[in-house]
């Protein structure tokens, strides 16, 4: 059999990984990218979607938590993995209050931009 022939029963238990996968992490991406990871999604060969599974998530939520109570210490970045503006955060006291402020408004936005980065480096 030709592997580049993907069968019903392949395809559906595709779709139905992909759809499992966005109702479950679908808001831990940004919104206007959910259509094309659920078709790249689609796309993934079987035996690639433990890969998918594996990746490490982060919750917007939970960043903003952080931010709220922690982001003058700059721990909603450091959650994100990005380091150099942790720090950043953490010798400026937050940017004076000020970076901390706007912080609690991009942070989710944030987020889930680095987990989609993170997805597409999988994808």
């Amino acid at each position: 059999m030709n592997n580049s022939v993907v069968t019903d029963e392949e395809r559906e238990k595709r779709e139905n990984f992909a759809n499992m996968w966005i109702s479950t992490h679908g808001n831990e991406i940004p919104s206007n990218s959910v259509p094309m990871i659920k078709q790249k999604l689609e796309d993934l060969p079987s035996s690639r979607q433990v890969n998918i599974q594996a990746v490490n998530l982060k919750s917007p939520v939970v960043a903003l938590v952080l931010s709220l109570f922690f982001g003058t210490l700059g721990a909603d970045r450091f959650y994100n993995g990005q380091i150099g503006l942790g720090l950043g955060k953490l010798f400026t006291l937050g940017g004076l209050g000020i970076w901390t402020i706007i912080d609690w408004f991009l942070i989710m936005g944030a987020t889930k931009k680095t987990n989609l980065n993170k997805l597409l480096l999988v994808l």
